[in-house]
């Protein structure tokens, strides 16, 4: 089985990839297209796990305007070098980021940022819920703990599902990035602001 260039540049065109890793994936596929794109994310996505524990201390800062001047996000996006920090990849990820924050209003990057006392207070609520709609003892923790991690997926950035592709989560899309660009890509912070709501 041979991959014909065509193929190769639609490939290349979807995911980014290289070449000759295009070429190898729609080998290994058989020639379809969905099952190289996949192949490419599985290997994107372990080759940048790889990459995680790389300090990334470079990128950029980002302001997002929304249309209408009512909505704003400030982002900083991080990598590992100065470099891919000014590739019109990178800009566009950030864009893509800062959008996502602007669209989906996250509370914070991670889980581990969300307040204990927040997360108690909402699996406390989650519990009573399911008292309240006659959940037997045994299957109340269970209830309460899928609507955390429901809770986590709405508000978490790293846990959304992706703006532009909603197949797949944010971390998702980050870590096809960081394969793609070969390096860690980390967000550091966010501030969105909306007009007229209030100041904490």
């Amino acid at each position: 089985m041979t991959a014909s260039a065509s193929d190769v540049k639609r490939l290349r065109d979807k995911t980014g990839a290289g070449m000759m890793d295009c070429k190898k994936a729609l080998i290994e596929s058989g020639g379809d297209l969905e099952k190289a794109i996949d192949t490419l994310r599985k290997k994107g996505i372990a080759s940048a796990q790889k990459r995680m524990g790389k300090e990334a201390k470079e990128g950029v800062i980002l302001s997002y305007i929304h249309p209408g001047n009512r909505l704003g996000v400030l982002l900083e996006l991080n990598c590992e070098t100065d470099f891919v920090a000014k590739t019109d990849d990178f800009l566009r990820l950030a864009k893509d980021i800062a959008m996502q924050i602007a669209a989906s209003n996250p509370l914070t990057v991670s889980r581990e940022q969300i307040p204990q006392e927040k997360v108690d207070k909402e699996l406390e609520i989650y519990r009573t819920q399911a008292r309240n709609e006659k959940k037997p003892e045994p299957v109340v923790e269970k209830v309460a703990q899928g609507r955390l991690d429901k809770f986590f997926q709405e508000y978490v950035l790293m846990e959304q599902n992706f703006i532009k592709d909603t197949s797949k989560t944010v971390k998702d899309f980050l870590l096809e990035a960081a394969g793609r660009l070969g390096e860690n890509i980390a967000v550091r912070r966010f501030v969105r602001f909306q007009l007229g709501e209030e100041v904490a």
